[in-house]
């Protein structure tokens, strides 16, 4: 990256910031490691709620991470916050709901930059990441966010010429 070019930030967004935001940071922070690109990428996970604020990853997510030999190190849980839409670049909301509770707390969000992570997939009928929270099925996330990450980070490279 030369000096004058800005850093890309991307923030994976769903409601608790526990399972399946954290999840996707941690994916996408490993392929954004192996694609050399940490540099040029940086990384971030938010939940709509307040309800874990300064909480580690759900120990569900924290083992299918463990099992991939992905890292989790460092985070935690923090609340989306009206500035994140100024201060990203991409914000990958895990499904539908996510999205209306960003734009309650934006007051109306119609950006280009706020999608659901499997809105990249097209061959995954139902767009909205299930909530491993709920299902208790988070190889099925896992599985989800893994190609929604490899997506991401293709349409990414292209956009910004990586």
């Amino acid at each position: 990256m030369k000096g004058w070019e800005r850093m890309v930030k991307v923030v994976f967004v769903c409601l608790g910031n526990i399972c399946r935001s954290p999840m996707a940071e941690a994916v996408f922070r490993d392929m954004v490691h192996e694609a050399g690109l940490e540099a040029e990428i940086q990384v971030d996970s938010a939940g709509t709620s307040d309800w874990h604020i300064g909480e580690a990853p759900h120990k569900g997510t924290l083992e299918i991470l463990n099992k991939y030999k992905i890292s989790s190190e460092g985070m935690h849980c923090r609340q989306y916050v009206k500035e994140d839409l100024d201060a990203s670049d991409y914000i990958i909301a895990m499904d539908a709901s996510n999205v209306e509770n960003m734009e309650k707390i934006q007051e109306a969000v119609d950006s280009p930059k706020v999608f659901k992570l499997l809105d990249l997939v097209p061959e995954v009928e139902n767009k909205d990441v299930p909530d491993p929270y709920f299902t208790g099925d988070f190889e099925e996330t896992y599985d989800l966010v893994t190609r929604g990450c490899k997506a991401l980070l293709s349409r990414i490279k292209e956009e910004q010429s990586l």
